[in-house]
């Protein structure tokens, strides 16, 4: 006796497949929250609660599958200026301070040499990394929480080295990019530099989150 053949409309045929449709609204949308996030942080002190609502942003889209609604984008920035306000002025000013470090360095204007050029970049590629993953669990934590997160993220370093070095090198390549490109493709680059922090620390729970 032959089986038959079930081609109707329930068949289970698994999860519904992503398409080249699929990629490019997700790169749109990328793009859209680079600019975003970029043109909120231009006050400088409003840094930090540009980038948790943009980390926060992209933390659903991979945890829920969708977009928060805008609305909610905007109520996560301004909760979160004023407790970020401090923490992006730190921010800017500590890779500020070590970029200008660096192209002295590079140029011969500070004596060191090479050796020193190694070292300054390695360190200013860890606390890349260590800062990268304090963006993702303020992500992790609706946007704010930076205290919290910071303390999240140097546990996750001591426990998840690689972690930490896979963060830090996404950060290195971010900032090379960012050299590179035309000025006007640089908060486009945004969107995605914080996509990639989140896929690198997908896997990995830095603390149980009570916050959404």
């Amino acid at each position: 006796m032959r089986p038959q053949r079930d081609d109707g409309p329930g068949r289970d045929d698994g999860p519904a497949r992503r398409d080249w449709r699929d990629v490019l609204t997700d790169a749109t949308d990328l793009a859209v929250l680079g600019i975003a996030l970029t043109l909120a942080a231009l006050p400088v002190v409003t840094a930090a609660a540009a980038v948790g609502a943009a980390s926060a942003a992209v933390h659903d889209r991979y945890s829920v599958g969708s977009w928060p609604p805008a609305r909610e984008s905007l109520t996560r920035y301004g909760r979160g200026l004023l407790p970020g306000a401090g923490v992006g002025v730190l921010a800017v000013a500590a890779f500020g301070l070590l970029a200008v470090d660096v192209a002295a360095l590079a140029g011969g204007r500070v004596p060191g040499g090479a050796p020193l050029l190694l070292v300054t970049v390695a360190v200013a590629a860890a606390l890349a990394g260590y800062a990268a993953l304090v963006v993702v669990e303020v992500g992790r934590r609706g946007g704010r929480g930076w205290r919290d997160a910071a303390r999240a993220a140097a546990g996750a370093c001591r426990a998840r080295p690689g972690t930490w070095a896979a963060a830090g090198g996404v950060s290195a390549v971010a900032a090379l990019l960012a050299v590179l490109v035309t000025p006007v493709a640089v908060p486009i680059l945004a969107g995605y530099v914080i996509a990639a922090l989140h896929a690198v620390a997908r896997r990995v729970v830095l603390t149980p989150v009570g916050q959404s």
